[in-house]
């Protein structure tokens, strides 16, 4: 296989597997796309250095640990500048409940993913942590009562 960028059926058969289960042995991922392991490691490690495969992890349940509130917050900053965005942008990379940032269009600038154990806590985490970060100027919290789906993949075209 060449060194190109170019992804053939077999290497987006490889990443769709990987993101159900990336925890297959070479062998395992091998006998899936029907290659032998020596090519399948290579197709695999040539993915991982060209940054198609970020990287592996376990997927942990929330609940199993203890965060039983997801709360998607959408948030407005004060101003659009530049130092505010990026304040804000350095601000939550230091905050544990948030698991996921997004710059956003529309009526707010940002929405992050909080997973935290209950009400107090989300409380506490509203007036010690986000309350600290003088550039938000609103936020609107949405508490989810239940995921439909979950897959943390992304698609893969054909």
């Amino acid at each position: 296989m060449e060194n190109s960028d170019v992804l053939d059926e077999t290497d987006k058969a490889i990443l769709r597997i990987l993101q159900k289960n990336s925890h297959l042995t070479v062998k395992e991922l091998a006998e899936k796309v029907h290659l032998s392991p020596s090519p399948t490691f290579e197709r695999q490690k040539r993915l991982e250095r060209l940054g198609y495969i970020d990287r592996y992890m376990a997927v942990v349940n929330p609940h199993k640990v203890g965060n039983n509130i997801l709360v998607l917050c959408n948030i407005r900053l004060k101003q659009h500048t530049q130092q505010l965005i990026q304040e804000f942008m350095d601000a939550v990379q230091h905050i544990d409940e948030i698991t996921e940032c997004y710059n956003t269009s529309g009526d707010f600038d940002f929405l992050i993913k909080v997973y935290i154990k209950d009400m107090k806590s989300y409380q506490q985490f509203m007036l010690h942590k986000l309350g600290t970060i003088p550039c938000i100027g609103s936020l609107n919290s949405i508490f989810v009562i239940d995921h439909t789906k979950s897959t943390r993949g992304v698609p893969i075209p054909k």
